[in-house]
C-alpha cells in the first residue's frame, strides 16, 4: 500500500515527508493555479524531495498526442521520479504509448470505466487514476470502479497499478485498498485525518491521567 498527496504545494509535501508515510506525489493543472508558480519550477522541486524510485506526478494537456509528448520533456528531463501524467482519450493514451515505449513512467487520468483502465494498460500505463469521488458524484459507486479495474486487471496480471483519486473521506481510503487499488492519492486534510480517531483520544486521555496519578 502506497500513500500519494495530491497537492503541489512543495511547503506542505515538505512539512509531512517527516512523517515517513508519504510513498509520492500527484499534482494536476487546477493544484498548480492555485499555487501560482511555474508548474515546472514547482515539479523541479517536488522532485528532489523524493528518491529516484518515487513518483511525482505532472499533468500535461493538449489537443494531439504529439503536443502531449513534447510537453512531457522538460518534466521527464527533472529525474526518473517524475511520472507524466496525461487525460484517457484517444490521443493521451497514444502519447501514454509512445512515453512508455521510450521507458517514461505514465499515470493515466480522468478514468471512469473498466473499459477505459484496460486501455489504459494495454498503452503501457504505470499508473490508471479511478477518479472514485466524482464517479460518485454521477451516482455510480467510485469505489466499486476501484474494485472491477482491481479485478480485472488481478485475473490477466496486468503490472498497471490502481491509484485511486478523487478520494473525499478517510473511510474511502481503506475501502480503496481494500477493494485492491495499489495506491491512494489524498488531499492533505484526508491524510491528516487517517490518524484521528475519538476511541484513541478518549484512550490517550485516560492513559495520561492514570501515569500522572501514578507519578504524583
Amino acid at each position: 500500500m502506497k500513500i500519494f498527496l495530491d497537492t503541489s504545494s512543495v511547503e506542505v509535501i515538505r512539512s509531512h515527508l517527516s512523517t515517513g508515510l508519504i510513498d509520492g506525489v500527484t499534482t494536476n493543472p487546477s493544484l498548480m493555479l492555485k499555487e501560482g508558480k511555474d508548474p515546472l519550477e514547482v515539479i523541479r522541486r517536488i522532485s528532489d524531495l523524493f528518491p529516484d524510485d518515487a513518483s511525482v506526478s505532472a499533468e500535461v494537456t493538449a489537443e494531439t498526442a504529439h503536443e502531449m509528448v513534447e510537453l512531457s520533456r522538460p518534466y521527464t528531463s527533472l529525474g526518473s521520479n517524475v511520472t507524466v501524467k496525461v487525460p484517457c482519450t484517444r490521443e493521451g493514451l497514444e502519447a501514454c504509448y509512445i512515453l512508455s515505449e521510450n521507458e517514461f513512467k505514465v499515470n493515466v487520468t480522468l478514468v471512469f470505466s473498466q473499459a477505459q483502465a484496460i486501455l489504459a494498460a494495454k498503452a503501457g500505463a504505470t499508473f490508471v487514476s479511478p477518479f472514485v469521488g466524482r464517479v460518485d458524484d454521477n451516482s455510480f459507486g467510485g469505489l466499486c470502479l476501484v474494485k472491477d479495474i482491481a479485478n480485472v486487471y488481478a485475473k490477466h496480471n496486468v503490472s498497471t497499478q490502481v491509484l485511486a483519486a478523487s478520494i473525499r473521506n478517510v473511510r474511502e481510503v481503506g475501502r480503496a485498498f481494500e477493494y485492491g487499488a495499489n495506491i491512494c492519492t489524498l488531499p492533505p486534510a484526508i491524510f491528516d485525518k487517517m490518524y484521528n480517531h475519538i476511541l484513541t483520544d478518549d484512550g490517550l486521555r485516560r492513559f495520561n491521567e492514570d501515569w500522572a496519578n501514578l507519578m504524583g
